[in-house]
């Protein structure tokens, strides 16, 4: 069965960097496009970055551009994000998500994600 597993959260001050993973399992990663999204404690989840099935394109939300970096490595079936210059307001459960090539869209909603990771907590103080 398909299983993305998130890891590399934890709590640092403003204007640290954490690196997280999603390690994927169950799929042919080379045809899947993923995404990673996030969600404060009564907010609504926000998409923060998706890249493409080959990892050579990528979208940020405008609130982490310049900041926070994707990449995709399909031999290690692993998606990445490297996040910079923390802030507090980057505080969230952080998710990873796949969709596949049939899709037809690399960046879709997120009602249209095939399958997500569990989570890991990001916190940041100021």
């Amino acid at each position: 069965q398909v299983q993305l597993v998130e890891t590399g959260g934890g709590s640092v001050q403003a204007g640290g960097s954490l690196r997280l993973s999603c390690a994927a399992s169950g799929l042919i990663f080379d045809d899947y496009a993923m995404g990673w999204f996030r969600q404060a404690p009564g907010k609504e989840r926000e998409r923060v970055s998706c890249i493409t099935y080959s990892g050579n394109t990528k979208r940020y939300a405008d609130s982490v551009k310049g900041r926070f970096t994707i990449s995709k490595d399909n031999a290690k079936n692993t998606l990445y994000l490297q996040m910079n210059s923390l802030k507090p307001e980057d505080t969230a459960m952080y998710y990873c998500a796949a969709v596949s090539r049939a899709s037809g869209s690399w960046c879709p909603p997120s009602r249209d994600y095939n399958y997500w990771g569990q989570g890991t907590q990001v916190t940041v103080s100021s």
